[in-house]
């Protein structure tokens, strides 16, 4: 947890300021008893008005001084652990926006989106406690017990039997609730994981009748997260009837010797006031500083969960020295490559070698599972080959700045992606500086136009979170739009046109070749009619090239071409 800590190098200031302040109340608290018992002695014992009078307005200003301090160093103490809250969940979204899809597969959405919100809410709490409680606990402990002494001495075997006590119970408990606290964290991630689920996939889910079940799964989650904090609370609910019975059975013993003391004339009635409250000042500072030590475990599981996100490295890097400076308009080309998804046995491509050139459109072809989409994933760098080359004009992909690759290229994922804001912003996310004029011409490209001119409000109009309130064909022609809104050298169109309907397709396919004539062009279709006029056909099969050539060509020459085509189309369509 100490590493999280050094995120607040520009508040130690600040975190000074709250610790002087916290000392300064914790030394007048531990003044008060002592002037409570002057004020018995000098002026209620004897009389004396003006003594009370007086004592009394140094209490009242020892107490306001106090007051001020409690104040400063709370709003202190709640800035500092905010501005840490702050830093951990900036730092941890900048972290995650570094990760290829590697370390996304490795980690889980679920845990990534716990360990931003919980885990650094938990950091935020004991960084609270410990600015008011590391400083306050230990003096108002070391000091009640020298004030105690200063007070009476033999009086103060009475808290030698009573403090070791207190200590022994309140670790026995917090034995006990240190590893139910940082199972809490695995379980709310499992909770979150089966919620996302659940959202998510809420149509395939009513769909096929499961609601039941997904119910289920989710109650089993949470009555398991439910009876480990049931737990907790069960041994918290023991532990302050515990810690109060010892408490007042220490008032009882020091009332019970105090006042044989007092009888015997070796104590005053002052001292015995004061005493006791020294003591309670003991106790609770023990109480203080074990509820501490309780929930700091629960923290350092928190912090070692955000240090792991911290400290994995993206595969993916920049290199120390990057090529950006390179002629050309799009040229691809794959050199023998080949390709592995982590904790596979086989790869998921062989030796892949072929060029799509500017101008010209590359289709790639092939069965489900065959490596298509895997493929086009490896041009704009989520992931590393395992040996060969990708080159884009000449320069490996790998020598090429992320930014500066991904600037040449307008990808079209497989699963179209909405974000929520208006249709004219998700467009934008192509290219934020496009005006309203190459919007609206993405748009018209992208077959969108006529469905978004239709909606209320027209660019303007609000897309709901992840899209819900637009079609599968919509989402598509928005997607296609944004990418075209880019204008890249590049244009990866990965099964972009599954959605759409046979008249859709064709017409958008006739618009896109006079916007991307001069552009590299390369789709990942299933539907043989989409790629059947493409300069160049790449056939797939179990992540191995097949053939290469033109639809005629691949008919004469590919049989696994063939048997796709013989599948889609009838003997007339064929040719």
């Amino acid at each position: 947890m100490l590493k999280l800590y050094k995120f607040l190098k520009p508040y130690a200031a600040m975190v000074i300021g709250a610790f002087i302040f916290v000392a300064l109340q914790s030394l007048g608290d531990l003044y008060l008893p002592t002037l409570m018992s002057d004020i018995i002695n000098k002026g209620v014992m004897k009389g004396d008005t003006n003594k009370i009078i007086q004592i009394g307005g140094i209490m009242l200003l020892v107490a306001g001084g106090g007051v001020i301090c409690s104040i400063t160093a709370s709003y202190l103490s709640a800035y500092i652990s905010s501005s840490l809250g702050t830093i951990l969940r900036s730092k941890i979204f900048r972290r995650v926006e570094s990760y290829s899809l590697n370390e996304f597969d490795k980690l889980g959405t679920a845990t990534l989106i716990t360990r931003t919100t919980n885990d650094v809410t938990q950091i935020q709490t004991v960084t609270v406690m410990i600015l008011r409680l590391m400083i306050s606990a230990p003096i108002m402990a070391v000091g009640g017990v020298i004030m105690a002494f200063r007070k009476d001495r033999p009086l103060t075997l009475v808290l030698a039997v009573a403090v070791p006590v207190l200590a022994g119970v309140v670790a026995l408990l917090a034995s006990k609730m240190i590893p139910l606290f940082k199972l809490v964290q695995v379980k709310i991630d499992k909770v979150n994981l089966v919620l996302r689920e659940k959202l998510t996939g809420i149509r395939v889910i009513r769909a096929f009748n499961t609601v039941e079940r997904e119910k289920k799964r989710f109650d089993e989650a949470n009555v398991d997260l439910t009876e480990n904090y049931i737990k907790v609370n069960r041994i918290m609910a023991f532990m302050m009837p515990s810690i109060m019975l010892i408490m007042n059975l220490t008032s009882l013993a020091i009332l019970w010797f105090g006042g044989i003391r007092i009888s015997e004339g070796n104590m005053d009635l002052g001292a015995l006031a004061a005493f006791t409250q020294y003591a309670m000042q003991i106790m609770f500072s023990m109480l203080m500083l074990a509820m501490m030590f309780i929930m700091v475990p629960r923290a350092q599981a928190a912090a070692v969960r955000i240090n792991e996100v911290l400290d994995t490295e993206p595969e993916i890097v920049d290199a120390e020295v990057t090529n950006n400076k390179f002629e050309g308009r799009g040229f691809v080309e794959f050199r023998d490559v080949t390709f592995s998804y982590h904790g596979a046995e086989e790869p998921a491509l062989k030796n892949i070698s072929f060029s799509a050139k500017p101008g010209e459109v590359t289709a790639i072809i092939g069965s489900t599972g065959a490596g298509k989409s895997t493929l086009v994933n490896l041009i704009p760098r989520f992931y590393d080959v395992d040996s060969g080359s990708i080159l884009i004009d000449g320069v490996d992909v790998r020598e090429i700045s992320q930014e500066e690759l991904r600037r040449k290229i307008g990808f079209v994922p497989q699963k179209a992606i909405l974000f929520s804001g208006t249709i004219a912003e998700n467009i934008k996310f192509g290219n934020e500086n496009a005006t309203d004029e190459e919007i609206r011409h993405a748009a018209e490209v992208a077959q969108a136009l006529e469905f978004i001119e239709s909606m209320d409000g027209g660019f303007e109009h609000k897309i709901a979170q992840g899209g819900t309130n637009v079609s599968g064909g919509q989402k598509q022609r928005l997607s296609i739009a944004r990418a075209l809104v880019r204008k890249p050298e590049i244009y990866i169109f990965d099964d972009s046109f599954s959605a759409l309907d046979f008249k859709t397709d064709a017409k958008l396919r006739t618009a896109l070749k006079n916007e991307t004539k001069d552009a590299t062009v390369i789709i990942v279709a299933q539907r043989v009619g989409t790629i059947m006029d493409a300069d160049r056909i790449i056939v797939l099969d179990e992540g191995r090239i097949a053939g290469i050539g033109t639809h005629k060509e691949l008919l004469k020459n590919c049989d696994v071409y063939r048997e796709i085509v013989s599948s889609q189309l009838s003997e007339e369509e064929m040719v």
